[in-house]
């Protein structure tokens, strides 16, 4: 033996897709002692840019794993987008400490990923995307499904993922993923930097072998941490708050995310601060703790935004301030208001010149809690918060009852949401995402914990909610846990496809959809901004040429059981209760149809949204709503 090959090191000969899936088969994750696969599973569609390279490397490790190989089960979805919405859904059950990995073909198999990848990264969630992309020798070139750029050959459609991803690669040499799986590992495992992360697979490069370092392949836990906060900044943070004689806390999806619920608890109990939610913290704080004010800013309680009127110290933890959640800069009136952001990415502990406290918020929400000790906002501005509450809580019942009126013969879909509130379990998860149903639910849903609320609102896509049940019903396998997906009849006909893979699968989820023959928000929204609903509503074209005429007969229920899922159609609440029952007791998925009221009734509003008005218009309608915008316009400001 020479000199040179004692201290080389030992390799193993493996295409880089066996290679990929020998890697990612033995990452783990560790936070708190606990230890868990990073990648348990992988979604995926193939097609001739992945079958014979990532397929065949899945195949192998199915079949013939090697010594120390892992399992990386295969779960065959329907749709590209879906399957990223699925691994969402389940990173987001599992804290963000696991994801999937998703595999597509090249071309528009890859491109049908980007708008899951740009879901992921701005609800800060992790997924690992595999897009198969062109050539690296170019020796077929052009090939099918290929976009050429004639400036750039080296540029191919996956280069659309780079803004959407926070980390973007592109492997077209083997030795090169040696050095790029453990970056991408870090940005996954990262809570202040996660998000989309995007290896390219040139689809002969997949397919090529290559001796890799069998180093490469042994077992890697990454460590998770819990960063606590910098004592000086502590401190100032502390000082502000102190001062405070009207604060009032947010809660965003960076309590959930750190499994910091009972800090917050702690810290309400501890300091009497009032605790409002974003759309990705509801459920933080139970609804019926004595602090709890509901949801804050466009679509919240009339309670959380009387309270964020007239704060003057505003604690942002774990939010990254979404014009929802601040109304369009709106919410938050007072000229003097202040905030104290503690977040574990810096970017959002920044924003709207706040004291910073850059730190997990399980361990920020502590040490303040503990530096806090014997601090107490007063017990009028308790009482006051405690009593606007109430006062929403009793509307909220008011709302969600069923109606006694015969003059409206179709239910409010808030009477549904009433209905699914009351039958569902604090263990039990609600799923949705885009339409009418967020701004309700986040008026009016009261979470009993943090688990059972799960909304999609960074990117509000339609679609997300039926593949993101089969995610969340992967994270949590148990079978008394219901998870239920709720989606209008629009979000419905995007994407239906995924009831087929929840059947092949054997999944519980229930799925509730509720018909109103149209885009329910996108009509309402129309309406505020003085566009009449045009172009809102699933009509047939009539005489005049317009979207006018009798409802289009889209049957969904048939529709549904046409994938092999039990669908029962209801037609009042008491079916619906009945209904959802019958579901909640079945071994396998259940599709609830039942048609609601297209104009509501919805909360009340109390706060506003900036959707630019034109400002100049023949149509009276957009006239008045013009005046409108002005005045909600005259109300923004910069919080400096």
């Amino acid at each position: 033996m020479t000199e040179a090959s004692q201290h080389s090191p030992a390799t193993v000969r493996l295409t880089v897709a066996q290679a990929l899936v020998r890697f990612l088969s033995v990452q783990y994750t560790e936070r708190d002692g606990v230890r868990q696969r990073l990648i348990p599973g992988a979604f995926g569609i193939f097609g001739h840019g992945n079958v014979a390279g990532v397929g065949q490397a899945l195949l192998q490790n199915a079949l013939d794993p090697a010594d120390g190989e892992e399992s990386l089960p295969y779960y065959l979805v329907r749709n590209e987008q879906a399957m990223v919405h699925s691994a969402v859904g389940f990173s987001r059950a599992r804290s963000r400490l696991q994801t999937y990995a998703c595999t597509a073909s090249i071309g528009p198999g890859s491109t049908n990923m980007v708008t899951g990848a740009a879901l992921a990264t701005i609800n800060r969630v992790p997924v690992l995307l595999l897009p198969s992309d062109i050539f690296a020798t170019r020796r077929p070139d052009p090939v099918l499904q290929q976009l050429e750029n004639p400036g750039s050959p080296e540029m191919s459609v996956n280069d659309a993922f780079r803004p959407v991803s926070r980390f973007w690669d592109r492997i077209t040499r083997p030795e090169q993923l040696i050095t790029s799986l453990p970056q991408a590992m870090r940005v996954l495992t990262d809570p202040a930097e996660t998000g989309a992360v995007t290896l390219c697979l040139p689809q002969d490069v997949q397919a090529e072998a290559h001796d890799f370092p069998v180093e490469l392949f042994r077992e890697r836990t990454w460590h998770v941490g819990r960063p606590v906060p910098e004592p000086a900044a502590l401190e100032r943070a502390v000082a502000a708050i102190r001062s405070a004689q009207r604060p009032l806390l947010v809660a965003g999806g960076g309590v959930k995310y750190s499994e910091a619920s009972q800090a917050l608890i702690d810290f309400a109990d501890a300091t009497g601060i009032p605790v409002a939610d974003t759309q990705a913290g509801k459920g933080a704080i139970p609804a019926d703790h004595p602090c709890a004010v509901g949801g804050v800013g466009s679509t919240g309680s009339a309670a959380a935004n009387a309270l964020a009127a007239e704060a003057d110290v505003v604690i942002g933890v774990g939010t990254r301030y979404s014009d929802f959640t601040t109304a369009s800069h709106t919410a938050f009136a007072r000229e003097d208001v202040r905030f104290v952001n503690l977040n574990v990415a810096s970017f959002d502990a920044a924003k709207h010149s706040a004291e910073m406290l850059v730190a997990d918020a399980r361990e920020g929400l502590t040490a303040l809690t503990g530096a806090l000790s014997g601090h107490r906002v007063s017990e009028e501005y308790a009482a006051e918060a405690h009593q606007l509450a109430q006062e929403w809580a009793r509307t909220t019942a008011e709302l969600t009852r069923p109606a006694a009126s015969p003059e409206r013969q179709l239910p409010a879909q808030v009477e549904v949401f009433g209905a699914l509130n009351e039958l569902m379990g604090a263990e039990d998860v609600v799923i949705n995402a885009a339409g009418s149903m967020p701004g309700d639910l986040q008026a009016l849903w009261r979470a009993a914990g943090p688990d059972q609320y799960h909304l999609e609102y960074g990117y509000s896509c339609m679609g997300y909610e039926i593949p993101a049940a089969i995610g969340v019903r992967l994270a949590r396998p148990e079978s008394e846990r219901q998870v239920v997906a709720i989606v209008g009849d629009g979000t419905y006909q995007m994407m239906p496809t995924e009831l087929a893979t929840i059947v092949a699968e054997g999944l519980k989820v229930i799925v509730v959809v509720l018909q109103n023959h149209g885009f329910a928000s996108i009509g309402a929204l129309s309406e505020s901004v003085g566009s009449q609903r045009f172009g809102t509503a699933y009509r047939m074209r009539d005489d005049s040429g317009q979207l006018a005429g009798e409802y289009v007969g889209v049957d969904l229920a048939a529709n549904a059981a046409s994938f092999g899922v039990r669908t029962v159609t209801a037609s009042s609440i008491d079916d619906f209760r009945g209904a959802y029952q019958q579901a909640a007791a079945a071994p396998d998925a259940t599709v609830i149809v039942i048609e609601t009221d297209p104009v509501g009734p919805n909360p009340p509003a109390t706060n506003g949204w900036d959707v630019p008005v034109a400002e100049v218009a023949r149509l009276e309608s957009t006239q008045r709503a013009y005046e409108e915008y002005a005045r909600l316009r005259a109300r923004q400001r910069h919080y400096l």
